[in-house]
């Protein structure tokens, strides 16, 4: 159990910097989890957790976000954490059917959370996203390592 614990949080967290939200949610993820104790290490499951507000406060840093923009970002990072949250509790789902399910769900929540964007900040927002990826050393993130 350890182990499928731990290539789900290494699963989720590679879905996660493989585009969309992806990429800043990942960095947001580890930024908490390093601030709940969770380490800063893959493996940490209860690290990986996001925090929508964080998140949110985060993006409104990185990206300049308006308290409007602010608004409309939260919920659909709630909505998406709520959902990435299902995923992993449902025992199941095979590992193939959770990457699926997880893909799916952050290139929904990036969708929107484009939309609520201008072009400069969307132009912020992939750069965050392509250091993500590098930062995970995975440019696809459909490759499991430790």
């Amino acid at each position: 159990m350890g182990v499928k614990t731990k290539k789900l949080a290494i699963l989720l967290g590679l879905v996660i910097s493989a585009g969309m939200v992806m990429g800043p949610t990942a960095a947001m993820a580890q930024d908490q989890g390093a601030g709940q104790g969770g380490g800063q290490g893959r493996g940490h499951g209860q690290g990986r957790r996001m925090d929508p507000d964080r998140a949110a406060a985060r993006l409104q840093k990185k990206l300049n976000l308006t308290d409007d923009q602010v608004a409309k970002v939260k919920p659909i990072l709630t909505d998406q954490q709520q959902q990435m949250d299902a995923v992993r509790a449902d025992t199941s789902l095979s590992q193939q059917d959770r990457r699926a399910k997880a893909k799916s769900i952050m290139q929904d929540g990036d969708s929107k959370i484009e939309a609520v964007l201008t072009d400069q900040q969307k132009q912020q927002w992939q750069q965050m996203k392509a250091q993500a990826r590098e930062h995970h050393g995975k440019g696809g993130g459909d490759h499991d390592h430790d």
